[in-house]
């Protein structure tokens, strides 16, 4: 096995390429918080293959790690012994894979260990970009009101002003300050997460929080600070120590931290930043002005669809999604939602025909390759239920449109909390943003308070007697008689 580090890129196999470009010219630009596999998979690939073009060296990338810990040390050290090195592994549904080592990560830092130093590098001129995947329940905005919430204690730690910054709002706000102070030209804020008009909720986040903070100063973020919308797209799996075996056995590196994506990929982005960008038009990302429209396709179709499939499909037995799309009844409930459900209600952005983009998201899928794990899709989905499905089910309910189906998924999520498949056998959702009140109410509660949760309230559902007895029927059926039986005669019931 060939270490991975910048004193061995030379020499690494022939078959995993290697950074074009000369990574000690190149300036720390971007800073993003969060760094998973997605981003890695995602912006940093992109970030990546712009350096490679003449006149890019601006804009290298440092990691920004919020979670401390042994686990958040032992990210970083896995990180800081690589040179903030990895490689991705693109495996496309048919076809080879193909290795390579992304070089556009120059460093990271473990922001509760290095709060300095991550003041620091905000407020550096030369830093005029920061990008975020901070989860979907990360940015404490109530859906309803687009109100900030300053009740989590790390919030009110920040807000105190007491001791350095613990959240990425205090951190980005006072760098925002002391570059207001100094005259220096604010950052672009750019959110990659999966939000419904992403830039819009990180605005109201760091405004918020800054308000709060001081009242002038939040009226300058929101007056002078770009936060432009965006989409992000990419599906990129978990990675299990087996698969860091498998990926390192192909690839002949000995990797810490490699990662696998398919190789579809998509960035739509507004074309407004304070201070500069990458030229990431060259390399693949898409400048628009419909930015909404994109993101209402793509969270409506693929992320709901991603939890229409899972749910059940979890509950049959099934652990990938690719093997789920082989069984004979998910994909025409995944079909039938997306058709009868989703797309009649959506506006399409110019040029984008729904049923080919939604069957590209059913090959998508069904990549074997991919090993994306339903448990992964699953996890914390008391955030994920109010981006991905909230829109859908008012305007099923506004419309008079079917709800068996939605109402079925609602039921079949109450019934994957109990992490228990059909057979018996155990699985594991994580739902962190989801208390358990909130649990016990969904699992087996009253069904019109199990809809008034805080993540459903928003869709109105609780206030529709007859999606509250559809959901409390499916949850029922699913309980006495099994996802396989009640997936039947739901997909017999809708059929035509």
């Amino acid at each position: 096995m060939n270490e991975l580090r910048e004193s061995t890129l030379a020499t690494l196999p022939s078959n995993v390429a290697t950074p074009s470009y000369d990574r000690s010219h190149l300036k720390r630009g971007i800073a993003h918080f969060g760094v998973g596999n997605f981003h890695r998979a995602h912006q940093a690939f992109y970030v990546d293959r712009c350096l490679a073009l003449p006149d890019q060296s601006d804009w290298g990338i440092v990691g920004i790690g919020l979670a401390g810990g042994e686990r958040g040390r032992n990210k970083a050290d896995q990180f800081r012994s690589q040179d903030c090195l990895y490689s991705l592994t693109i495996a496309p549904a048919n076809g080879d894979t193909s290795v390579r080592v992304i070089g556009a990560q120059l460093d990271y830092l473990l922001a509760p260990e290095q709060p300095a130093e991550v003041l620091e590098l905000l407020t550096d001129p030369a830093l005029r970009i920061v990008t975020l995947t901070i989860t979907e329940g990360g940015y404490h905005v109530d859906p309803e009101t687009g109100v900030f919430l300053t009740d989590h204690p790390d919030i009110a730690h920040d807000l105190s002003g007491d001791s350095d910054p613990r959240t990425v709002f205090g951190f980005v706000t006072e760098a925002l300050a002391r570059r207001r102070s100094a005259g220096t030209n604010p950052f672009t804020v750019v959110s990659c997460d999966n939000l419904r008009h992403n830039g819009e909720v990180a605005r109201a986040a760091f405004v918020g929080f800054a308000s709060a903070l001081d009242q002038e100063l939040g009226a300058w973020i929101d007056s002078t600070v770009m936060f432009p919308n965006s989409l992000v797209d990419r599906i990129t799996p978990s990675v299990t120590a087996q698969d860091v075996a498998r990926l390192n056995a192909a690839s002949g590196l000995a990797d810490q931290i490699p990662l696998v994506a398919e190789d579809f990929s998509q960035w739509v982005i507004e074309d407004r930043f304070t201070d500069g960008r990458p030229a990431l038009e060259e390399v693949g990302v898409a400048f628009s002005d419909e930015v909404k429209l994109w993101e209402q396709v793509k969270v409506r179709i693929l992320n709901a669809g991603h939890l229409t499939l899972t749910y059940p499909a979890l509950l049959l037995g099934y652990r990938e999604v690719a093997e789920a799309m082989r069984d004979q009844q998910v994909p025409v409930l995944l079909d039938r939602f997306l058709d009868a459900v989703v797309l009649p209600l959506l506006d399409a952005p110019r040029d984008v025909d729904l049923v080919t983009y939604k069957n590209t998201v059913l090959e998508r899928f069904s990549n074997e390759a991919m090993h994306d794990q339903l448990t992964r899709i699953a996890s914390d989905s008391a955030s994920k239920v109010t981006v991905f499905l909230t829109t859908t089910l008012q305007q099923v309910l506004e419309r008079g449109t079917d709800h068996r189906i939605p109402a079925f998924i609602l039921a079949s999520w109450s019934c994957v909390l109990l992490g228990k498949d059909d057979d018996g056998k155990h699985f594991e959702v994580t739902e962190p943003r989801l208390d358990e009140s909130a649990r016990r109410l969904l699992i087996s509660g009253d069904p019109y308070q199990a809809l008034r949760i805080e993540p459903l309230l928003a869709s109105g559902v609780a206030e529709h007697a007859d999606f509250v007895a559809t959901f409390d029927h499916y949850r029922k059926a699913l309980a006495q008689q099994g996802a396989q039986a009640t997936l039947k005669t739901l997909l017999d019931a809708t059929a035509g």
